[in-house]
């Protein structure tokens, strides 16, 4: 088993006991059933980087936090050199990066991600908040219930995230993408 996985896995479940949260309550708040909410706490399940996100934000910590373990210090800015985003490897065919994590207090979260180009079944994922995304590189689908939409880069998308929604890369490359969640 994915070992970052468990150690996040842990600090969901351990912040929401400290918070004296029962899991049913949690759940509901967090927009998800007391199943998906077990299954992410025991690291059964991989954990979207949406969820994880509004989780850190219902639980009063920081996302950074819920990844490294370690809580954000900058109050003044988080400078973050081409590259040096500390890498969150939560799906298997999507690379993300956090672009702020040392920033204390953020009010959104932004990260590049690379999407790998896979075959199958696209991979949807729901989360309250919005999403912003920016194509840097490549040729991407953004399915958003039963609509497609294919971005070029520089091509941009704002849409609320609890409608289903899921990333292709397209031409068979990898597709850069600035996503900011909100």
């Amino acid at each position: 088993m994915d070992t970052q996985l468990m150690k996040i896995a842990e600090r969901i479940k351990s912040l929401r006991e400290k918070n004296e949260m029962e899991i049913e309550w949690a759940a509901k708040a967090l927009g998800i059933t007391v199943d998906e909410l077990e299954s992410y706490e025991s690291g059964e399940a991989d954990i979207p980087v949406g969820f994880l996100y509004m989780a850190a934000k219902k639980y009063g910590a920081e996302l950074s936090t819920l990844l490294t373990g370690e809580s954000p210090h900058a109050q003044k800015y988080s400078l973050v050199r081409k590259g040096e985003g500390i890498n969150v490897d939560r799906r298997i065919h999507y690379d993300y990066q956090s672009l702020c994590a040392d920033f204390a207090h953020k009010k959104m979260e932004p990260l590049l991600v690379t999407v790998e180009p896979e075959e199958g079944d696209l991979s949807y994922n729901t989360h309250p908040g919005q999403e912003f995304h920016f194509i840097l590189e490549g040729s991407l689908e953004v399915s958003i219930g039963d609509e497609a939409l294919v971005l070029e880069e520089g091509d941009a998308l704002m849409f609320h995230s609890e409608h289903p929604h899921a990333l292709k890369a397209l031409n068979n490359k990898p597709v850069q993408v600035l996503v900011v969640i909100l």
